[in-house]
């Protein structure tokens, strides 16, 4: 009878902390899915998407890009992207402008032949002075939301966007700088397009 007790007793503190886990671990679900071609991070990447501020108007994406071998070479990368978004330009009730979109993200390149640091014994430690791997990355971008409940009911979908991204890195722009006589803005920026779905 004790023993019956004991495991009831057990059973009920068990669900309880396994539901204020879940309560608590709720913000690691994304708010929406992005996939996006080109643009520094890939030849194809996808990922997950988060709401920031109040207002929505910002978003942190964290997504996994993929090169083939016949565009280069085989590259993974993994980039976390956060964009804000402080003009909106309504359409009717059906759609959102974003005319202009600051932002700015870093990336991260696997591959055998890249490290985060040069070798130290190679090289005098300010020698080179970016990472191999990793590019730090400033964007600009315009989107068109779509709002589904129009079009597509019982989805679960809530926003279909659209977007155009243009963005350069440190070791581009730190070039430019250093040789804007022969170097032009457009040869300093990679374009991205892609789609963002909000659930």
């Amino acid at each position: 009878m004790y023993f019956f007790r004991f495991k009831l007793i057990f059973i009920l503190l068990v669900a309880v902390n396994i539901r204020a886990n879940a309560q608590s671990l709720k913000f690691l679900i994304p708010d929406g899915a992005v996939a996006q071609y080109a643009g520094s991070i890939g030849y194809f990447s996808a990922g997950v998407s988060y709401d920031l501020f109040p207002n929505k108007r910002g978003s942190l994406d964290a997504m996994y890009g993929f090169v083939p071998g016949n565009r280069g070479g085989v590259l993974h990368i993994a980039a976390a992207k956060f964009t804000y978004r402080p003009w909106s330009i309504g359409v009717k009730d059906w759609a959102k402008f974003y005319p202009l979109n600051p932002g700015a993200f870093i990336s991260y390149t696997f591959h055998k032949d890249l490290s985060f640091k040069f070798p130290s014994g190679q090289y005098s430690h300010d020698y080179y002075y970016w990472s191999e791997a990793m590019r730090p990355h400033l964007s600009v971008s315009s989107e068109v939301e779509v709002n589904t409940d129009k079009f597509i009911r019982n989805t679960g979908i809530k926003a279909i966007g659209f977007y155009i991204e243009a963005n350069t890195n440190d070791y581009y722009l730190i070039n430019y700088l250093q040789n804007t006589s022969a170097l032009k803005l457009n040869d300093i920026f990679l374009l991205g397009i892609g789609t963002r779905v909000k659930f």
